[in-house]
């Protein structure tokens, strides 16, 4: 009977899952305008990120940025002091926040 959950979970979690979007140069251009906006006058960032099918939203202050590995350290904005790394080919969406 768990075998049968757990299939049926799978597929239902596949049914909702998604083609990573294709995006363009202008995009592209303007995502990292928005980042070294917020990085320059310290402002809190909304990152969506497409991961495995699904997209996620972080939000927080961008601790650093990585050019060698193309990943951005984000400090989370409810969970001071914990940092997540996003690589910056799976960011879909960026907004800066005010």
């Amino acid at each position: 009977m768990a075998e049968y959950v757990k299939l049926l979970n799978d597929v239902n979690k596949d049914y909702y899952r998604q083609l990573k979007p294709i995006l363009d140069e202008y995009q592209l251009e303007e995502f990292e305008d928005k980042i070294h906006t917020a990085m320059e006058f310290a402002s809190p960032v909304m990152f969506t990120v497409w991961e495995d099918g699904f997209d996620w939203e972080y939000t927080g202050m961008i601790h650093r940025l990585d050019p060698l590995t193309k990943m951005i350290h984000l400090e989370l904005e409810n969970e001071k002091g914990h940092i997540i790394k996003v690589k910056f080919e799976d960011i879909v969406g960026v907004e800066v926040r005010e």
